[in-house]
């Protein structure tokens, strides 16, 4: 599947949940992400500092910013850990530290962190670590109180900071799948709605599409 959608030309991005899988598709991801619940975990940090593609570090689940300023700091120095060779064979794996790793803001348990001043207080944190103030925006998650109708509403917003001046805002992300919603798992294959998710709640398609236009039109 990786392969042919790098054959058409898209990009393709995905989170990783392991230090073991990006030996077998790193090559065709363009772009990564840590978790909230893994940004803390030295392993995925050490992990972030070998990879050769830009990576996105969430704020913690309960909203703070400074668990991902300190992954990012981590992951842009050298880093040994224990994983697998090119040839797959468990060794010791030793990295030169990634100049790319940057924060994803996703709100938390207190609320969204996507306003103004949530991404003012996050330059500052970003600066005052001595970092660039490079942001993602996740649309989603504690940023939508978990709701995938309010993920328009956010993008909107984000969409407005950006063109009013907010050049740290460098993207946004969006939980999008075919079908809008979500389904219960497991349950039977045959029972399975093709192209709808079995964990969080999306937005479809056709909406997808919709907003993305609407940026463009903006531009």
């Amino acid at each position: 599947f990786l392969r042919d959608v790098i054959d058409l030309g898209v990009p393709t991005a995905t989170e990783l949940l392991d230090p073991i899988t990006p030996q077998y598709i790193a090559d065709l991801i363009c772009w990564s992400a840590v978790g909230a619940r893994t940004t803390e975990s030295q392993t995925h940090r050490q992990m972030a500092s070998g990879l050769s593609m830009p990576l996105g570090f969430k704020n913690a689940t309960n909203g703070a910013i400074a668990p991902a300023v300190h992954a990012i700091q981590a992951a842009r120095h050298p880093q040994t850990f224990l994983g697998i060779s090119g040839d797959g064979v468990a060794s010791a794996v030793s990295t030169t530290g990634n100049r790319h790793c940057h924060l994803v803001l996703r709100g938390g348990d207190n609320g969204p962190n996507y306003s103004p001043e949530h991404v003012a207080e996050a330059e500052r944190q970003l600066a005052a670590a001595g970092l660039e103030k490079v942001i993602v925006i996740d649309c989603s998650h504690g940023n939508s109180g978990k709701d995938p109708n309010r993920q328009p509403d956010v993008l909107r917003s984000v969409w407005a900071q950006r063109r009013a001046g907010a050049e740290s805002i460098v993207g946004a992300m969006l939980e999008s799948n075919l079908v809008a919603g979500n389904q219960p798992f497991p349950q039977p294959a045959g029972e399975l709605v093709y192209g709808q998710s079995i964990t969080d709640g999306c937005i479809d398609w056709e909406t997808t599409k919709r907003l993305v236009l609407e940026m463009l039109r903006e531009e």
